[in-house]
């Protein structure tokens, strides 16, 4: 059987699939495989192991034939078409849980450099601005005992709730449902979209993106929020309507913003973002560590390997296809 990588894989991770697979890699580490090496490497693949820069829709399965798992280096799958892999019978897998910490340390270490203004005062620093100490040079927000407002409760955004509680800070959440085991950990409180933007000192976005979360924050929740009011996304670029978010930070409706996510990636050039000074920027590295990444990619690929072997999934997208298969290779004996 035959696996295609769309980037190239640390030895370690290859390691899991070479014994077992022939293994075909797009070579390079920073440049996203192309559309047309994507099409001509799918199209013998039995699994594949992609990263969420890679679309993966009807036009690349229908020529992929003996396509049979579609791997993500990611926990998100939105560029993917979980529906019509489902329709062929095409397992999907994603990689929960590696990645909760890391981004939530990430998630947390942006609102701290907006709040202070850090790459502010280093970029001072390194022009030779600071001549004297300053009684309100660079001053910047509280964060200690400050109201935190989560928006989406699960792993990550719990994980952001610990932290915050270690700063004693006030927990506000808005999620699909009530998370009583962490009301209980860190005394969050949940609270209705529309007060948790106007209560909260500090906002930070934790959800999937779907039709429903696409540009959930947008101008009319933007203006909601306090004018001293921090916003923070590490989810998915599309949650929020990054125009009105560029319009809110110019007029300083709000006070700023940390993104580690954009509507378009990479962020494009002539974005206005990038001329602000009241926004922190990072280039989607919310689980860049060794550790993560390499736990990540080596998740996508047991995955691979304990389907193509063995008909198993670890993290299945979409078990339906699992029982499936089950089904097929146990038939009733009837």
């Amino acid at each position: 059987m035959r696996v295609y990588v769309t980037r190239k894989l640390p030895d370690e991770v290859a390691g899991i699939l070479t014994p077992f697979f022939e293994v075909e890699s797009w070579p390079h580490e920073d440049v996203p495989v192309s559309r047309s090496a994507l099409l001509s490497g799918v199209e013998t693949a039995d699994g594949l192991v992609r990263l969420l820069t890679d679309r993966i829709d009807r036009s690349v399965l229908d020529g992929a034939r003996r396509l049979k798992i579609v791997a993500n280096v990611a926990v998100g799958f939105d560029n993917v078409d979980v529906g019509a892999c489902t329709e062929r019978g095409i397992a999907v897998t994603n990689t929960p849980g590696v990645l909760t910490e890391s981004t939530a340390d990430l998630a947390f270490a942006l609102l701290l450099a907006a709040a202070r203004r850090i790459p502010e005062a280093q970029d001072a620093l390194k022009r030779f601005e600071w001549k004297a100490w300053s009684l309100m040079f660079l001053t910047g927000r509280d964060v200690h005992s400050a109201t935190l407002g989560i928006v989406g409760m699960g792993r990550i955004g719990r994980a952001v709730a610990r932290r915050a509680a270690g700063f004693s800070m006030r927990i506000l959440y808005y999620s699909r449902r009530r998370d009583a085991e962490i009301e209980g950990e860190t005394g969050a409180v949940f609270r209705p979209l529309d007060e948790l933007l106007r209560e909260s000192d500090f906002v930070s976005i934790h959800l999937p993106l779907t039709e429903e979360t696409r540009h959930l924050i947008g101008e009319r929740e933007l203006s909601l929020m306090k004018p001293t009011s921090v916003l923070v996304n590490t989810s998915r670029g599309p949650v929020v309507d990054e125009a009105a978010l560029c319009h809110a930070l110019e007029r300083r409706t709000i006070w700023a913003a940390g993104l580690d996510v954009y509507e378009e990636e990479p962020l494009p050039a002539q974005s206005p973002l990038r001329s602000l000074d009241n926004v922190v920027l990072l280039p989607h590295i919310g689980s860049a560590t060794v550790t993560t990444r390499t736990r990540m990619a080596s998740m996508a690929a047991e995955n691979v390997r304990e389907f193509l072997l063995r008909g198993k999934a670890l993290t299945p997208v979409n078990p339906e296809v699992l029982a499936l298969r089950r089904a097929i290779e146990q038939p009733n004996a009837d």
